[in-house]
């Protein structure tokens, strides 16, 4: 449906309303909230704030370590439970009462009962399975307690049995041991099984009751005492006061009604830092605010890096110096601009700064980070410069970080050194910015430098099929780049890729290279057609390099190039020949009418200049610079004329820069000379016969000219893309 300039207009501004919305609540959800500025202290280092006063009574927590060491030794002396189960001895009694009801085999009668006696006294000390027994015994001081009944005793360890230790009691008895081998045919380990059984769940409910019941704090702060003063050591109590006062304060924090103004005021500052950084996209940097894909791509790193340091703080991970800050100012540089790199990691650095604890200097850091980075990749062509990136940023961090430690330690021995590490891997990890280059490449449709110089690379891939199948088209293409780049370079414009789509603009010759005047070699195919067909083969150049792009997976912007660089102007040669063959015919510009659109960036329209007038330079009877600096101004006169260059934002005076720029490139390129005047009669033989002689073949004296076999009509009727006049096709 066809949508009005006020309804695109509307639809854009809800368009960034919502994305900026959105961005402010995600940040603001991750951001951690607490009721107090966030402090530095370390133990053995000065308070640098004013004096800190307490606003409410709270526990000095104990710290961690020393809760485990108290719980440690509480596990240590903790008596598990064991259940006494008198059934076990009466059974197996009453089994071995059985089995030998007539007496053992080989041992006095009274035997029987000794040993009845014997197994008696075992389980009424307690036997328990071998497993249990050798955990009990790691200590010789155990004491566990046995369950009988209601009642629960504390017996130690050391007067239990094993199923093992108790049989072997049993043959130590100095009575027993006398029938050693009558007896062991007896089996009388069958008889012995544990009567202490472990009672894990009455064990495991006593040990957590008992480990609950360990005080967490071990003393009191009370309301307006005084913890610490401005330039006062922070010892280890100290620091455990000020980390229960934190403590404290994120436990109150769980109260959202009391985390309202903290909410408001984050989600305040989070929507003015977004929102001065959408008003600078809008004002200085449209061609980026109305673009989807650039405007997502920033708030997508403006909303990812906070989002990451609030966890990190949140859940006390890794240091935050680890987050490579650096490659928001990296992908914002090689993408799009410095200037808006800068306001990229300025906003991304103060949003991160609101969940950080050290801001003063997280910021200071950051910012010169940010700085190198920047400065580093004035222009990204190789692959050394992201590592020379890495070494700076990190060298700058941690330059920056050792000045600030010498302002506020006085002294190089009480530094902190760790931070440096940090610095390191933070260095590595932005590394990681050449391969993700990549994925942000394909993600939101940009393209780097390093990409251009890897598709300009004739030496292979498609160029190089170029080169061989159309050799005249690719020499072509490589000097309308060198026109086009030279004037991107004055006006101001991106040459790497004017030059890298100026070699790819008429690759759709490859698929009939023999209809252009640059491939051919004598013989011309279009004497035998028709002015339509030989127009829909020249127009179709354009299509076909569509096609070959999209086979070879080429970006968009060549697809575009090829698109644009004809625009939507005629193949006039054909179309005016056929007009003259068919005088009363109404003719249909369409069959002989370029697909387009017309150019829509200034890099597509300096391309369909140095295109048109490289082209046409060929057909110059002489070339003086009369003659070139003619032919230029009428061409691009026409093209302005004829409106190619109303959809793109190229200026009259880029027009003009261009004019000038064709005009001594083709000046060079075709050597003109200055015609030297015929000399009267009379004063030609007073030279004498040598001078004269050397004046008529001197070569370098003499203007360079090329076969004037061309018709008048093809001469005159040249424009963008038409044919060479001295043929049937460019």
């Amino acid at each position: 449906m066809f949508q009005t300039k006020e309804e695109h207009f509307w639809r854009n501004m809800l368009t960034r309303t919502a994305m900026v919305l959105s961005t402010v609540a995600l940040i603001t959800w991750f951001l951690p909230r607490t009721e107090h500025p966030q402090i530095h202290y370390d133990i053995g280092k000065p308070w640098p704030y004013s004096s800190f006063i307490a606003k409410f009574d709270f526990p000095i927590y104990k710290t961690d370590e020393t809760i485990k060491k108290e719980q440690d030794s509480i596990v240590k002396m903790f008596q598990p439970y064991y259940n006494y189960d008198a059934n076990v001895e009466e059974q197996n009694i009453a089994k071995f009462r059985a089995d030998f009801a007539t007496g053992i085999p080989g041992v006095p009668a009274n035997f029987k009962n000794l040993i009845i006696d014997r197994l008696h006294r075992l389980y009424q000390n307690g036997i328990v399975s071998a497993p249990n027994y050798n955990t009990l015994l790691q200590d010789s001081t155990t004491m566990l307690r046995v369950i009988n009944g209601k009642e629960a005793q504390s017996t130690p360890a050391s007067c239990l049995y094993s199923t093992r230790s108790a049989y072997e009691t049993l043959f130590s008895d100095e009575h027993i041991a006398q029938h050693r081998q009558a007896l062991q045919r007896c089996n009388l380990n069958d008889y012995i099984e544990p009567n202490l059984l472990y009672n894990r769940q009455k064990s495991v409910s006593e040990l957590n009751d008992i480990l609950s019941g360990i005080p967490i704090a071990s003393g009191m702060v009370l309301n307006g005492q005084k913890i610490i003063d401005r330039g006062d050591i922070v010892d280890e109590y100290t620091y455990r006061v000020l980390s229960s006062y934190e403590r404290v304060l994120q436990q109150r924090s769980t109260d959202t009604h009391e985390m309202l103004p903290t909410l408001a005021g984050q989600s305040i500052y989070v929507l003015l830092l977004v929102v001065l950084f959408t008003l600078y996209l809008a004002l200085f940097r449209k061609d980026y605010f109305n673009k989807p894909r650039s405007i997502t791509m920033l708030y997508s790193m403006i909303t990812l890096f906070p989002i990451l340091v609030s966890l990190m703080m949140r859940h006390n991970f890794f240091s935050v110096y680890i987050i490579p800050f650096a490659m928001v100012p990296i992908f914002a540089r090689v993408f799009m601009d410095s200037r808006t790199a800068f306001i990229t990691h300025v906003t991304m650095v103060l949003i991160c700064a609101a969940a950080v604890k050290y801001q003063y200097e997280f910021i200071i850091i950051q910012l010169v980070a940010g700085l190198m980075a920047i400065y580093s990749l004035r222009e990204l062509n190789r692959r050394a410069q992201v590592f020379k990136t890495a070494i700076l940023v990190t060298l700058g961090s941690m330059l920056v970080y050792f000045t600030l430690q010498l302002m506020t330690n006085n002294g190089i021995d009480k530094m902190d050194t760790d931070m440096y590490y940090h610095f390191t891997a933070n260095g590595i990890l932005v590394l990681l910015a050449y391969p993700l280059m990549y994925l942000i490449e394909k993600a939101f449709g940009f393209t780097s430098n390093v990409t251009l110089f890897e598709l300009s690379n004739t030496n292979r891939g498609l160029l190089r099929n170029l080169s061989e199948i159309a050799p005249g088209t690719f020499q072509h293409s490589i000097t309308v780049g060198n026109l086009a780049s030279e004037i991107a370079n004055k006006i101001g414009a991106n040459s790497l890729l004017v030059r890298t789509g100026a070699l790819y603009h008429d690759i759709g010759k490859m698929a009939n290279p023999v209809f252009f005047t640059e491939n051919q070699a004598g013989v011309n195919p279009h004497e035998k057609m028709t002015c339509k067909e030989s127009a829909r083969i020249i127009i179709s150049h354009v299509t076909e390099g569509v096609k070959i792009a999209e086979k070879y997976g080429l970006p968009q912007f060549i697809k575009d190039f090829i698109l644009t660089h004809q625009g939507r102007g005629l193949a006039k040669y054909f179309y005016i020949k056929y007009k003259n063959e068919h005088p009363n015919e109404e003719v249909d510009k369409e069959a002989f009418m370029y697909p387009g659109p017309n150019p829509f960036t200034r890099e597509q329209a300096i391309l369909m200049m140095a295109d048109a007038v490289e082209a046409a330079s060929r057909s110059l009877k002489e070339y003086t610079e009369e003659s070139i600096s003619e032919l230029v101004n009428r061409i691009i006169d026409e093209q302005v004329s004829e409106g190619f260059f109303t959809d793109c934002p190229i200026t009259f005076r880029d027009i003009k820069q261009a004019k000038q720029v064709l005009i001594e490139r083709l000046k060079a390129i075709y050597h003109t000379r200055i015609s030297y005047p015929k000399l009267k009669t009379g004063e030609e033989d007073q030279l004498g016969p040598t001078l004269k002689k050397s004046i008529d073949v001197e070569p370098s004296d003499l203007v360079h000219t090329r076969d004037a076999s061309a018709s008048e009509l093809q001469v005159e009727t040249k424009a963008p893309g038409d044919v060479a006049p001295d043929a049937s096709a460019k």
